[in-house]
Order: C-alpha cells, then structure tokens, then sequence
C-alpha cells in the first residue's frame, strides 16, 4: 500500500509521542505536581498491566521522569500521557507466535479511573495498541478540554462511541480506529466499536485528522454531510466501515482535503465528478468497493495527486483514457497508481513512460491487451509494476531491463512469448519479486550466467527452462519462494538445491520430467513436487511444513516410516501422496497429525484396513481409492466428523453401508464406495445427508430397493448453487487457492473436479443387484446433473415424474427388467447429451421433437421401441410394425434373449482382453469384480425364471 501523506501538526504531535515513549522518563528540569501524580497512581491501580510497563509508577516518585509521561517545561503539569502498546504484528498469520504472545503480554487492560481528569492540562492522551476488550471508551473522555491529541486506535474498546467526545472543541488529532471481523464475500462482519450517528463530531471545529477505521456506521447515514463539512480537516480515514449505498453528497466544501481514504466499504455509486473541488488532495484510496463506470473527467484537475488507489472496484474504461486525464496535470506528482482487480480494457500507450516520478504501479487482474510499451524503459523510479493476469501479448520488452530501482515485477498470467535474454536482467540489481509464471516464453541463459539480482521471489512456471536444471539458482542465497513448474525440464534435481532449500518456504517443481531421489527436504511450508519421476522411499520433512504433494511418481515402499518416525506434532494440513507404487498397511498412528485436512493415498498398492487412528486427524478429505484395502468401514471414522469427501472406491471394503454415516458425517458433499465389496441393503439414514451432491455406490453387491427417502437429499434439488462446505474449505497459501477435489465417474468418463466440484451433483447407483421399481421419489432432485442406476434388477415402469430432472445431463437406465413406454415428460430434458435405454423391455414410441433424438440406435437397442430415432416405424401411436407371438411368450423370449445377448457379449469382451489381463494390474482388479457381477446377476435370474 501507498504511504499517506500526514499534515504538519500531525506529524510532529507523532514523532514528539514516539520520542517520548522511547527516551523519555519525564522532565529533569521540573518536579510533578502531587495531585497530579495521585491521579496517575489511581489510574495505574486499575490498569492490567502483564508485562509490568508501569513499574516506575511508584508512591512518592516524580511523575514527570515515568515511563509514558511528559510534564510541561514551565508549569510542570503532566500534558501528554503516552501509553501506547508496541505495534502488534502482521495481521496475516505470518508471524511467529512467540512475536504474538510478546506483543499480548506488553499491552494494558483494565479499566480506565475517571482520576484522569484531575490531569486539567493535559494536551496529548494515547493508548492505542492494547486491550481493553471488556469496556467502551469512557464518556468522561469527552470532559478533558485541554485536548488537541487522541489516539485510541486498535486498543480494543467495545461498544458506541461516547457522543460527548464532540464537545473536544481543541482537538486536532482524533483516531479512534477499531478492529472488525468479516469477509468481503459474504459481506457480514463484527465490528468493535459502532456509531449510530455522526452529529457529534460536527463540534469539532478544530479537527485536522480524523480516522474512524474498523468502526461500524452502517446507520450513520450522516456521515458525508457531517464529515466533509468540517472546515479544518485535512485528512479524512473511514477504512472498514461498513459504509453502503451511493456517494451522491458533493465535495466542493472539502477544498483544502489532502487524504481521503474510504477503503473496504460497500459503496456502489460512480465516483462523483466533484473531485475537481479537491485541488489540494494528494491520496486518495477507494479501495474494495463497488464503484463503477467511468473515472470524472475532473480528474484532470487533481493537480497534487500523488497516490490513487482504485482497486477493487468495477471501474469499467480503457487505460489509455486514464492515463490521458492523468497527464494533463498531475504527470509530474504521480507516484503510486493502483488500479488493479476492475474491468479496465484497452492499451497500454507509449505515454505511460512521461510518468517520471512514478514508483507504484499496479494493473493487475484487468482485461488490458497488447504488447508492454517500450517506454516502461523511462519510468526510472520504479519499484513496483504489477500488470499480472490480464491478456498482455507481445515479446519481454528489452526495456524493462533499464529499470534500474525495479524490485517487484510481476507479469504472470498473461499472452508473452518469445525468449528472453540473460542481458534483460543485468542492470535489475534491486528486484526481489519476479512473478512471471502463465506465459510462453523461454530463458536459456549461458551455463556460466550469475544473476545481478538477489530474489526472495521467483515465479516461472510454465516458462521453457529446460532441458538442464537451472544452475544459476544456485546463487540465489535469498529465495524463500520458488515455481519452475511446467518448465520442460529433465534433469536430475543436484544435490546443492537441497541444500539450498533450509530458508524456503514454497517449491513448485511440479509437471517437469525431474528425476532422482530426495532423502529429506528442508522446506518451511509448502512442497509440490507432483507428476515427475522421483523415486525412492518418501523424503523426511520439517514438522512445520502444512502443503506436500508428491502425487504421480515413482516414490516406492512403506509409509510407516514417513508417518510415524517423529514424536512431533505436525503441522501437516494437505497431504498428497496419490498415484505412486507405496505399498503395506497404512501405519497406525496419526495421533501428531491432528491439523491434516486433506490425506490422498489413492491409486497405490496399499493393503490392510482403515486405520482407527486416523480419528485423531481434523479431515476433511479422505482419499484412498484403487488399492487393495479391505474390511468393513471402522467405527472409528464416524469421529471424522467434518468429512465433506469420502473416497473409498476401487478397493477390497466390504460388509454393509453402515448406517452411521449418515448420522455422524452430516457434512458429506461427495460419498464415493464403488467398486467394492458391499452388499445388504442402502441403508435409510444415509439419506440424513442434507449436503450430499454425489453419491456413487456402483459396482457392489448392494441389493433392496432404492431408498425412496433420496428424495430428501436437499443439496440435490437446489438448480443454482452459490455456496456450500466446498467452498468453506478450500486453502490459500501465498496468493494460491487450493480446492478440494474428487474423482467422478459422469456419462461413462472418470474426470476430475475440483473447483467446480460444487456445481456438480450425480447419483450412481449403477452394476449392483437393486430390484423394485424406479421410486417416482427421485423426481424431486431437480437439481440432479447425473443419474446412473445402469445393471441393476430394476423393474416396473419408468416414473414420468423423471422427467422433473430438467437439468440432468446423463441419464443411464440400461440393463435392467424395466418395461413399459418412456415418459412423454422427458420432453423437459433439454440438457441431456448423454441418455441409454438399452436392454430393457420397453414399448412404445419414443416422445417425438425432443432431445431424444439426438441419440443412436444404441441407446435404445434391444427394446421394442419405434419411431426415430430407431429404424422402426410406428404404425398407429406406439405400436412397432413387427408382429409377435403372445404378450407373456413374447415377454420371456425378449428377456431370454437379452440375458443370453449379455452372456456372448461378455464372452467375446473376456478373449479381448484376456492376454492384458497378464500384464495390467488395474485391469485384472476390474475384471475379477465385474466376474464376480455377472455371475451374481445370472443366478439371481435363473433363480427367479425357475420359480
């Protein structure tokens, strides 16, 4: 963010409070007055002071020589009480938390003893920075007159702001920031501290600062007419207000406003053409709103502008207009633009390099095209330039190289292409971020080159680095975060880079064709080396780091030394470790990994059960399928109660659903068990699952009749999703998102879901020995996108009331005992693109001018259906033109002759591929299951036709 400009007064109250708390111990030349110093005595009774920051505070001490206490020169009456609390540390989880508990311990609480008004001269008041969460700000704080400074900001006070604060008539300095809690998606938050009404601050005739941020005015609706109506203020902060609707009050009141800083509000007008009236604004910040359409023309009269941040907003112009308005006055004053995350389009000009004085610029996530203008070259103060994820084409211009104080460039996600030189970064002695990732360029420097650079940041995935592992990273002593992802590179990974790795925290070498084997790796927090050839035993790793991915290698053996080789609790959140050839039981003792969200242990050779310590991890996803487990579902998973996904597919469980699941694992959004050994009935309770978007229980030996309680699974009626528990958990790190993710088996295809995983809902029912008729029940899911109950013993009628589904898009009923006509109501099916009828016992025409017809013979075959799109003709309204023995001979010879289709066919498939079968795990994994299907189905036949 862009430094603020602070007005002369300000300025000096600030460093005097700061020289103060840090040198001073009062004044050598005076002695306190004793009343006053009473005064102070009380006020400490009642502080909470932890860290014991007061302790010169002592009985028949000299007040003016105590910590946080300045006596006038002259009168040696205390004027200025400077309490403050070090500042706390990032807001955004980075700091350690030793640099937290610090920071808590040094603040005061407490109450605050009315004994300060015994301090009559006092001109200066600040606590910011500490804790007092349990009381509002007093109101006797509106009764010391003699104030000109007041700094309450992030001390935590609760509640309304006192409104006899407005009769403060000398006060200057008023910052009263608060702390809320909210996101900008949802757009509900918590504020601290709250102000129905801004009348109060109308009497402060003197103000020249005035900061509200983080405090609620949601009902102030007064806030513009009162703020921008007092006649001294200079800078103006309401940051985090909660502020909504238009900004319709004019500013020409506002003429001697210097900052102006309305950021991460809720106000949804263009931005009023009246900033002409603010001639002597030099910041302003809009920050996080929802202002739209086009910058005023006024603009051009801005002529002090040093720092306008408009990002986040809906600002929807070409670039090259602003910049326009922006040269004709303030080109030689612009130092920091921020216009990122808006709807801006068009060029970047060659004009942008007449903006000299520029040091910030930000143009991030905007649709801006063409090529960089060679005139960046000129901006020779620059130290930031952001114009990532847009749709910029063209070569790196060779200019960007004279940039000479550049120390983030960041231009991933864009349209470059062509090669890069090494000579493009001789003179970028100063960068530290080069985020350049998402273009079609290539970098093939001398294997000799030496960067003049030192970078923390390094970001070129999906540049062309390869063949050979880029050696000059090898002096990059300060990189903590690095993606060569997807750089064409295969090359043994040399031992010096790990090495190299104790000071990083984020690695991206995954989708290159690296090879080697790596022992331990000495990264902070997140590893993604996927899709490679690594081999070898799993590499030991820091117990603090929370991301690794090691999917699609060759990392071979057990996993119990990698689980359980430590007595330290982990800081593991997301761990993948899929499609590689591990093999053994998954170890019993996960009790360190109790953070893990995300376990992925699929497509290995794992054998054994579940583990039932894998109860004591917090996860959310549960991935273990295509290996060779075996046994029923362990109890002790029903703890893993915030379980949205489920994967236990393509393995050896068997025993029943159990009935729990839907009764302790209430957050299920996709339940995946086929291909298993299930059998018994679908259990009732499952249906308690009000978030359940996929269900797939094929390929089992489930039998029953399909539950008509499916029509209660709610997350399966609603047509439009705009949120639900997937979107509640996916993870960002370092700008990043990562989504949970599932493997969903739609229109016969395997594909993977992950961040429209929430839009997806399918039910698959599909290969198991489910008899009954359709239950009409299951037209209640509108909002169904899939459903699938193919090989089954289903039958009865088709219900009409299918034909509710109006959103599915693959509809399978094939092979199964159903007879009758298909519905007249799967005429609303206009999404479907993927539909199979065959091998049924169905008559009648097929509903005619619908979607139906887009489909083959195939779908359809061998039912006794006419009319297009089968070759057969009706001759009256659903009665095929070839003729038949009686209804109940005719009955048997179709369905002998459907079950004996299904006998050749599976005898010519099995001389297919029987000679793979030698060869291909997965495949004699499959063909053994579906082996044992067929042989189920045919005696479950035989056995009704004898009867």
């Amino acid at each position: 963010m862009a430094s603020v400009t602070i007005p002369l007064f300000s300025f000096l109250v600030f460093i005097a409070a700061v020289v103060c708390v840090s040198f001073c111990d009062g004044n050598s030349n005076v002695v306190c007055i004793e009343s006053e110093r009473e005064a102070l005595l009380k006020l400490k009774n009642d502080l909470i002071d932890p860290s014991n920051r007061l302790s010169s505070w002592v009985e028949g001490g000299d007040c003016c020589k105590w910590v946080g206490v300045a006596c006038h020169n002259l009168t040696a009456h205390v004027h200025q009480l400077h309490l403050a609390a070090p500042f706390p540390p990032p807001d955004d989880y980075s700091a350690p938390i030793a640099e937290w508990e610090a920071y808590e311990q040094s603040t005061l609480g407490g109450t605050i003893n009315p004994s300060l008004l015994q301090l009559k001269h006092l001109t200066s008041l600040d606590l910011r920075s500490n804790n007092f969460s349990s009381i509002q700000i007093p109101d006797f704080f509106g009764l010391l007159g003699s104030l000109t400074y007041l700094n309450l900001s992030q001390a935590q006070f609760k509640g309304a702001i006192p409104h006899n604060l407005g009769n403060l008539s000398k006060l200057q300095y008023l910052d009263l920031g608060g702390i809320s809690f909210w996101t900008r998606e949802s757009g509900r938050g918590q504020w601290d501290m709250k102000a129905e009404s801004l009348e109060w601050v109308s009497g402060l005739s003197s103000l020249q600062y005035l900061d509200l941020g983080g405090v609620d005015l949601n009902k102030a609706t007064d806030w513009l007419q009162v703020t921008f109506n007092l006649p001294s203020l200079l800078e103006l902060h309401l940051s985090d207000c909660n502020l909504k609707g238009p900004t319709q009050y004019y500013l020409v009141n506002m003429s001697f406003l210097e900052v102006v800083d309305l950021s991460y509000n809720f106000l949804n007008s263009s931005i009023p053409n009246s900033l002409y009236s603010l001639k002597h604004l030099k910041s302003l910040d809009l920050s996080y709103n929802e202002f739209h359409g086009r910058l005023p023309t006024s603009l051009e009269h801005l002529c002090n502008l040093k720092e306008m941040d408009l990002s986040f907003n809906q600002i929807d112009q070409n670039i090259s207009e602003i910049l326009q308005s922006l040269s004709n006055c303030s080109l030689d004053c612009l130092e920091s633009l921020n216009m990122e995350y808006n709807h801006l389009s068009g060029h970047l000009t060659d004009q942008l390099g007449q903006f000299k004085n520029l040091v910030h610029l930000s143009l991030a996530l905007n649709r801006i095209s063409g090529p960089i203008p060679l005139s960046i070259g000129e901006l020779s103060s620059l130290k930031f330039f952001d114009v990532s994820i847009n749709q910029l084409n063209g070569i790196f211009p060779p200019s960007l190289g004279q940039l000479a104080n550049l120390e983030t460039l960041s231009i991933e996600q864009n349209l470059l292409e062509g090669v890069v030189s090494e000579t493009y970064f001789s003179n970028l002695t100063k960068l530290t971020q080069l985020e350049a990732s998402g273009n079609t360029l290539r970098f093939q420097p001398n294997s000799s080159w030496v960067p003049s650079f030192q970078c923390e940041t390094i970001e070129l995935g999906q540049w062309h680095l390869g063949p050979k592992f880029p050696g000059w990273l090898k002096v990059q002593r300060n990189l903590s975060y690095l993606d060569i992802s997807h750089a064409g590179i295969s090359d043994v990974v040399p031992a010096w880079f790990w090495d190299l790795s104790s000071k990083f925290e984020y690695v991206d070498l995954s989708s290159n064709d690296m090879t080697g084997v790596i022992s331990y790796m000495n990264v902070g927090t997140v590893v993604d080396l996927s899709s490679n050839r690594f081999t070898g035993p799993l590499p030991r790793v820091l117990p603090t780091l929370e991301y690794l991915i090691l999917s699609n290698n060759s990392f071979s053996g057990s996993l119990v030394e990698f689980v359980c080789n430590s007595s330290e609790s982990r800081n593991m959140l997301f761990l993948d470790i899929s499609t590689n050839v591990l093999f053994g039981e998954i170890p019993d003792c996960w009790n360190q990994w109790q953070e893990l969200k995300i376990l992925n242990l699929g497509n290995n050779n794992l054998t054994g059960e579940i583990p039932s310590s894998l109860a004591y991890t917090n996860l959310v996803e549960l991935n273990l399928q295509n290996n060779s487990m075996f046994g029923e579902l362990p109890s002790t998973l029903r703890n893993c109660s915030r379980l949205v996904i489920l994967d236990l597919s393509e393995n050896h469980f068997n025993g029943s659903v159990p009935a729990w699941i839907g009764h302790k694992l209430s957050n299920l959004v996709v339940l995946r068990l086929r291909s298993n050994n299930f059998d018994g009935h679908v259990p009732h309770k499952i249906c308690a699952l009000q978030s359940l978007q996929n269900l797939d229980l094929a390929h089992n030996n489930i039998s029953g009749a399909i539950p008509k309680c499916f029509s209660n699974f709610s997350a399966m009626t609603i047509e439009y999703k705009t949120s639900n528990y997937l979107d509640r958990e996916t993870f960002g790190f370092y700008g990043k998102l990562v989504y949970l993710s599932a493997l969903l088996v739609l229109k016969g295809r395997e594909d993977e879901y992950s961040s429209t995983l929430r839009l997806v809902t399918s039910l698959d029912l599909s290969a198991n020995s489910l008899i009954g008729e359709i239950p009409k029940e299951l037209g209640a899911l509108t909002g169904l996108r899939s459903l699938n109950l193919s090989w089954n013993l289903l039958t009865g009628n088709i219900s009409d009331k299918i034909g509710n589904m109006e959103l599915v898009e693959s509809l399978d009923l094939s092979v199964n005992l159903l007879h009758g006509g298909i519905p007249t109501s799967f005429s609303n099916l206009n999404f479907l693109n993927h539909f199979n009828v065959s091998y049924n016992n169905l008559t009648g025409q097929i509903p005619t001018s619908t979607q139906l017809q887009s489909f083959d013979n195939f779908s359809y075959m061998p039912n006794h259906l006419c009319g297009p799109p089968v070759s057969k003709t009706c001759i009256t309204k659903g009665v095929p033109t070839d003729g038949g023995d009686s209804e109940e001979s005719n009955g048997r010879s179709k369905v002998n002759g459907f079950y004996v289709s299904i006998v050749v066919g599976f005898v010519m498939g099995f001389y297919g591929v029987v000679a793979p079968l030698f060869f291909i795990r997965s495949w004699r994994h499959a063909y053994y299951q579906k082996l044992d299907y067929i042989g189920r189905k045919l005696y479950v036949f035989w056995a009704t036709m004898g009867r």
